[in-house]
């Protein structure tokens, strides 16, 4: 999965800021536990702050694999509120994330389920998805699609993204977008012009219509969308009430629309 909307620290290195923070904690925790401290008398007579620092330490040098349960705790419980964080906003923004009049929409527009995608055309993960996707729309006659241009890869990301918004003003959009998912090398200006003029665009007026301050705005919603999805990668799917974040096959998809399709639209 391609990242781009926020610097992160390497997962590699992620156990090292909680292992910090979840001394303290445990320090604290040793400091109120009557159990651990025993009377209050005993902790302002006899132990002094020296000798309890003391303690701690002997008793996580003793059990260190305290300290890794409690950040797996503490790294679930992150990932559940976020994860209740992005339902909650796939509900409340459920008419811009399925029916933004600027968003492109393929398959059955008249679909019984809607499959929403993220993407960059210079994400490989997002080139080497759009076979499974593919294969799925063809294989389900009552599948809509929602294109979410969300261009995190750089200038030449944002470009191609603005090309295809301009191609969709010109009834083309998804020609454009699955020809320039299939050529080789970098989406950029001259790759995204010339496939632009192959499928027959006007490219004057495509050009025109990439400065319309509609299609930076259009890119402006998804990119907030993304985040309050948590999607923070590309490529991200959204089926029925599922988030689904990274590339994946065609047969998980299949299953995410049967899933959603079981189940009353949002």
């Amino acid at each position: 999965m391609s990242l781009g909307v926020r610097n992160l620290l390497p997962r590699s290195a992620w156990w090292l800021v909680p292992p910090v923070l979840m001394v303290g904690a445990i320090v604290a925790w040793f400091a109120l536990d009557p159990g651990f401290r025993g009377s209050r008398s005993d902790v302002t007579t006899a132990v002094t702050s020296d000798a309890f620092g003391q303690r701690v330490r002997d008793y996580l040098l003793e059990h260190p694999e305290v300290i890794m349960e409690a950040v797996g705790r503490l790294e679930a419980r992150s990932r559940a509120a976020e994860e209740n964080e992005a339902q909650a906003a796939l509900k409340s923004r459920a008419d811009e994330l399925f029916r933004d009049p600027a968003s492109p929409v393929g398959g059955n527009p008249a679909g019984d389920v809607t499959m929403v995608e993220f993407f960059d055309y210079n994400c490989p993960y997002c080139r080497r998805v759009t076979g499974p996707m593919r294969e799925t729309v063809a294989g389900d006659p009552q599948l809509r699609v929602v294109y979410k241009e969300f261009p995190i890869l750089g200038p030449n990301s944002i470009f191609a993204a603005k090309a295809a918004l301009a191609a969709h003003r010109q009834g083309r959009y998804v020609a454009f977008h699955e020809a320039l998912m299939q050529a080789k090398g970098v989406a950029d200006e001259a790759s995204a012009l010339r496939i632009a003029a192959e499928i027959g665009l006007d490219v004057s007026r495509l050009k025109a219509d990439m400065a319309d301050a509609a299609i930076q705005s259009a890119l402006d919603r998804n990119l907030k969308l993304a985040q309050a999805l948590r999607i923070a990668g590309t490529p991200g799917f959204v089926i029925g009430e599922q988030i689904l974040r990274g590339a994946t096959d065609a047969a998980t998809l299949r299953n995410l629309v049967d899933k959603a399709r079981s189940r009353p639209p949002p």
